[in-house]
């Protein structure tokens, strides 16, 4: 199957929007709906696959797994967060490969200290400007298809070092190589344009609901400037929302069967998981059993 490229899609000057998808329900609905590119978010894959916070406790082969098995189930182009690049400069090299070969499109690195921190939680440290843009470097080279898989160079420096100071670093993750520069946890939307203006590259927006940064539609984002848009919780608290609702209602009424509860349907989501080509499968070899045995 051949799948969307970002780098065209950024070619066409129409902003790209891509969901997060927190796990492969997420995916395979994602699917029905349609969309070009999917995100894979280093916060929501670790709680959905280890219930644990996006503090750098989940490895490199765990976040590569649920990579994979993302790019495998999504119709879609994933763009993948790969935190750190998961250590020093030989740990990008590996990680960029190693997602490259499991199917992203596009590979996040961030210039947090190791162990990072979700970028919108407090008490974020990073590394030294120089350090980043080596990694970034690094990047840039080790990827095989350079035309096609692109970096894109995340600062968290905005609390930090201020506002000035995430636009130089911006600016310097743009002289290094990175295709799309993303400056996280923007707090107005005055940064937003202001962001846009000073940085002069294919600019990522953050839209995490509850985050620091102003949630903002997707037309009024490309007129800000931004090229691509990331909605990396979305899914994650939309699934949350809907499943304390339903364990609420199971608690008070004692039935799944309830008014108060909106269910998928079975039977189409049966379909969405795949268990036609099983039923097309056994269906097939049953007929082989049965005509051997004639």
């Amino acid at each position: 199957m051949n799948k969307p490229s970002l780098r065209a899609a950024l070619e066409t000057g129409n902003i790209v929007v891509a969901p997060g998808i927190h796990d492969m329900i997420a995916a395979v609905v994602s699917n029905k709906i349609g969309f070009d590119f999917v995100y894979s978010s280093g916060y929501w894959g670790t709680a959905s696959a280890q219930g644990i916070p996006d503090a750098g406790i989940a490895t490199y082969t765990e976040m590569l797994d649920r990579v994979e098995t993302l790019c495998r189930t999504a119709n879609a182009s994933v763009i993948a967060d790969a935190d750190t690049g998961y250590g020093g400069l030989l740990n990008v090299d590996h990680t960029v490969r190693g997602y490259e070969r499991a199917g992203a499109v596009a590979i996040q690195i961030e210039d947090q200290e190791f162990p990072k921190k979700c970028g919108h939680t407090p008490n974020k440290r990073v590394v030294p400007r120089e350090d980043m843009m080596r990694k970034i470097q690094v990047a840039c080279e080790a990827r095989e298809k350079k035309s096609e898989t692109l970096i894109i160079a995340r600062t968290d420096a905005r609390q930090v070092e201020g506002f000035d100071g995430a636009i130089q670093r911006g600016l310097a993750y743009r002289d290094a190589g990175a295709d799309i520069v993303f400056v996280e946890a923007l707090e107005s939307e005055e940064e937003m344009r202001r962001a846009c203006e000073l940085i002069p590259a294919p600019m990522m927006a953050n839209m995490a609901d509850g985050g620091k940064t102003p949630i903002r539609p997707a037309s009024e984002l490309a007129e800000i400037g931004y090229a691509l848009a990331i909605f990396p919780s979305m899914t994650g608290l939309a699934a949350a929302a809907a499943v304390e609702n339903a364990l609420k209602v199971l608690k008070v009424e004692g039935t799944s069967a309830s008014d108060n509860i909106d269910l998928f349907d079975f039977s189409e989501f049966n379909q969405l998981i795949g268990f036609q080509s099983v039923w097309d499968f056994e269906a097939r070899w049953a007929e082989v059993e049965d005509s051997g045995h004639g």
